[in-house]
């Protein structure tokens, strides 16, 4: 089993696409009940294609898997410090319409090139949403925005999009959420995230060990470091648990660990944590921790108060910090889309803005061009100032 790239392995049988597919289907028709009360709550069990099967509909190609493994090394060439460049996570907060999204990752791919000597730009590519309680679980769950869960056409979907904008120059990122996703797109993944909610939780340190990208963790809603840095120190130790592998068996996975993990400052239910007095002291419990002391700072979420107009002042005021004595900060996070703000949803799919999102307001498309050109200026004159 890989789950990403080159971290995990497990020996299994090869790939036969008939056969397996009809063994699922077999599978599916003749379970029988371990008990009456087993699954007294279970509507549907509908068995999803296997990864390997999906993987080989929607395929990767040599030069396509070059540009990931490429984009992979240069992001943690970054992280390392190898690479002075500013990594910028950017992109919409969710994508919920791909013609839309498209049009975005060609402008953001055509804005990458421009500010390509100084900074590194990837697009967010975000297709599970956690939610609170309920709502729209994001493009995979239910592609149609119906309803309907048609999650095979969610995953089949997801690939296409993923190699639309790798076919651009963009590296990709997303936020892993469910624990058998990565089997069906994470090598497509450059960059990914482990979410507030989830970052103290086993099964997703687990995951985090067996993937092949660098990956960011962010801190709890509450705004406690402390799990967050325990998470990254279990996703860089070797682990096993139980997965899925290509071929959609239950398997006992086990890693290598992921070394390339790295803290997200998010903010909190309860206010910011991405000044001066917060960045030193989350970098002084990454040392007390035996870990290298790079942090990225999400603009968005707690750190914005979700209000997407303070998004560009808080990235501001990082890079005077970045530009100062705060030389742990290497990465940003944006949330951007076409047009600013959000909209409501569920509501009737012609009734939806272009361009909008459906999930956390965003800055919009003008916003973030001038945003990041100016800073790409102003990192400029830095640098040539330094040299005189």
């Amino acid at each position: 089993m890989r789950i990403g790239g080159d971290h995990a392995f497990l020996t299994l049988p090869p790939f036969r696409k008939k056969s397996t597919l009809n063994l699922f289907q077999n599978l599916a028709n003749t379970s029988t009940h371990m008990s009456p009360v087993s699954d007294i709550n279970i509507v549907e069990n509908a068995v999803l294609p296997a990864p390997e099967y999906l993987c080989r509909e929607v395929p990767c190609s040599e030069t396509q898997s070059d540009f990931v493994s490429r984009s992979r090394r240069e992001i943690g060439n970054v992280l390392s410090g190898a690479d002075p460049r500013l990594l910028v996570i950017i992109g919409p907060c969710s994508i919920h319409d791909v013609v839309a999204g498209h049009e975005y990752a060609q402008k953001l791919a055509e804005l990458a090139r421009k500010v390509g000597d100084k900074m590194l730009i990837v697009m967010r590519v975000y297709f599970e949403k956690p939610r609170t309680t309920v709502g729209w679980k994001g493009l995979i769950m239910d592609p149609h925005l119906d309803g309907s869960y048609d999650i095979p056409a969610g995953l089949k979907l997801a690939r296409k999009f993923l190699l639309d904008v790798i076919d651009l120059g963009l590296p990709t990122a997303t936020e892993l959420l469910d624990p058998i996703t990565p089997q069906y797109i994470a090598d497509l993944i450059c960059w990914s995230a482990i979410g507030a909610r989830t970052s103290e939780s086993q099964t997703h340190r687990q995951m985090a060990s067996g993937l092949s990208m660098p990956l960011g963790i962010k801190n709890g809603t509450t705004g406690e470091i402390v799990p967050a840095i325990n998470a990254i120190r279990a996703a860089r130790e070797p682990q096993t648990f139980l997965g899925v592998s290509q071929q959609g068996l239950a398997s006992a996975v086990t890693t290598r660990g992921n070394p390339n993990c790295h803290i997200i400052l998010r903010g909190s239910d309860g206010g910011t944590n991405y000044q001066h007095e917060h960045v030193e002291n989350t970098r002084n419990m990454l040392i007390n921790a035996g870990l290298n002391p790079v942090i990225m700072v999400d603009c968005s979420h707690g750190n914005s108060g979700k209000n997407p107009t303070a998004q560009p002042n808080v990235f501001r005021e990082v890079m005077e910090q970045r530009t100062g004595d705060s030389r742990s900060i290497f990465g940003l996070m944006l949330e951007s889309n076409l047009v600013a703000g959000n909209q409501s949803f569920p509501q009737p799919l012609e009734n939806l803005r272009y361009g909008q999102s459906i999930t956390d307001a965003c800055i919009g498309w003008e916003m973030t061009k001038e945003l990041i050109s100016s800073e790409y200026e102003k990192i400029t004159r830095h640098e040539a100032q330094l040299k005189t």
